[in-house]
């Protein structure tokens, strides 16, 4: 039987599924790495100092500062593509699709936060407060692709949809709250730099090259300036344009002569081509090049590198808490952080979307059940890439504050994963279906 051809979503769901389940393996090497007796290794390698220093400048980074500043930064950027695609083209892209997941990131961004600030009575711990309200899109979406069919498609696409809002409420939160030591003049000088390369893409001509350069020049300004260099990634996603250079029409007729000229001068015999052949077919290039959206031919070439080798490197480096470590653990921390991410996001996001559509502001998709969304909402508690992004800003200078983040994202995630693949494996029953009532 011919394979049937996955849509664009599904194509989507299945890499994210698929780096969720590296993200996973990846957080068990940490874990077992750094509680064995090559623990000192594992200590080693992420204090590895790269860069160079001079009487002018210095750039010198212990190896998990550059992956958490360097290659999250690309992280970002991808975050950034997919935010600008999924506004103008995507299922954010009008005020009646947007709300949907606009509602549910509401309340699974406040209510955690809320629920923090009531559960937490350390005052060194209150900057943590930003860590449970972010949402892991690739743990997420490899737990509903690991219960198949019992999802409906239209939930993927709320939780997808959802996880970019929330994303972007993170970026927002970072930007806002945990950039320190500000110098408004290199951040001035970056945001030129970003704002002429945007203008000059979107006006003029874009060069991923040029593009290259101002982002890597940005990026430093950011991390000089006191702003977290992540950011410059996500700024510099919209400098990059949406639209082709040429349509479908001019395009086929196009390569219809192009076609035409290489056959007409091909020979079958001949080993090499002809000096015209070559010319075609760089025109051939020149041409495919200006039919695809550059915004789309880079989020495409950049997935593949961020699911599967970006963001397990980061779990690698980030997940590996030393439980007999000889620092304590802030065991208030970790229970108050678990109990924001399973019943903070549950509760906000299920009850919001509920309220929003009681109250008419929303419609909830054909085939999305109550259930279902109670099921989402504890799925959306899985916060592991960009909680402990967080967890490692807001703790920075305490290494007990960060390791018992650590664990209680940990915790949270792995029981609101549970509760939610449960909620949804059982309404997602044959029985279940033909009963359920949609919502």
């Amino acid at each position: 039987m011919t394979r049937k051809l996955l849509t664009p979503f599904q194509k989507f769901v299945q890499l994210e599924s698929f780096s969720g389940i590296l993200l996973a393996i990846a957080t068990v090497i940490a874990l077992i790495w750094a509680n064995s007796s090559f623990y000192d290794s594992y200590a080693a390698f992420l204090n590895f100092e790269i860069g160079f220093s001079s009487d002018f400048f210095s750039l010198k980074k212990p190896l998990i500062l550059w992956i958490n500043d360097g290659f999250m930064a690309i992280f970002f950027f991808l975050i950034g593509l997919e935010i600008k695609r999924e506004v103008l083209v995507g299922e954010l892209n009008s005020t009646k699709k947007a709300l949907f997941p606009f509602f549910g990131a509401l309340g699974g961004m406040s209510v955690p936060v809320l629920l923090f600030f009531i559960l937490n009575n350390n005052p060194e711990t209150q900057s943590g407060w930003g860590i449970p309200m972010a949402t892991d899109i690739a743990f997420s979406l490899a737990i509903l692709k690991a219960l198949g069919k019992r999802v409906p498609l239209a939930l993927k696409v709320f939780l997808t949809a959802f996880a970019i809002v929330d994303d972007i409420g993170a970026v927002l939160v970072i930007a806002i709250f945990y950039s320190t030591s500000l110098q408004l003049d290199l951040l001035l000088y970056a945001l030129l730099i970003i704002g002429s390369v945007t203008l000059f893409s979107l006006k003029v001509r874009y060069s991923k090259y040029i593009n290259i350069f101002a982002g890597i020049i940005a990026w430093v300004l950011f991390l000089k300036a006191g702003i977290h260099p992540t950011l410059a990634g996500i700024l510099m996603a919209f400098a990059v344009p949406m639209h082709r250079k040429i349509k479908g029409t001019g395009f086929i007729e196009q390569l219809k002569n192009l076609t035409d000229k290489i056959y007409s001068n091909s020979n079958p015999q001949a080993v090499l081509l002809t000096n015209d052949q070559i010319k075609n077919i760089d025109q051939l290039e020149d041409l495919t090049e200006k039919y695809q959206s550059p915004l789309q031919s880079l989020e495409n070439r950049l997935h593949d590198w961020v699911a599967y080798f970006i963001i397990p490197v980061f779990a690698l480096a980030n997940a590996g808490v030393a439980l007999s470590s000889d620092v304590p653990l802030e065991w208030t921390l970790i229970m108050n952080l678990s109990i924001c991410l399973v019943l903070g996001n549950s509760i906000g996001i299920s009850s919001i979307v509920l309220l929003a559509q009681k109250l008419k502001l929303v419609q909830i998709p054909h085939g999305i059940t109550k259930r279902h969304i109670i099921g989402a909402s504890f799925i959306a508690g899985v916060g592991f890439t960009m909680s402990i992004f967080i967890a490692t800003l807001a703790f920075y200078e305490t290494p007990q504050y960060v390791d018992s983040a650590k664990i209680g994202i940990l915790i949270g995630s792995l029981v609101s994963g549970a509760i939610g693949a449960t909620i949804l494996y059982i309404s997602g029953s044959k029985k279940d279906d033909q009963k359920a009532e949609v919502a």
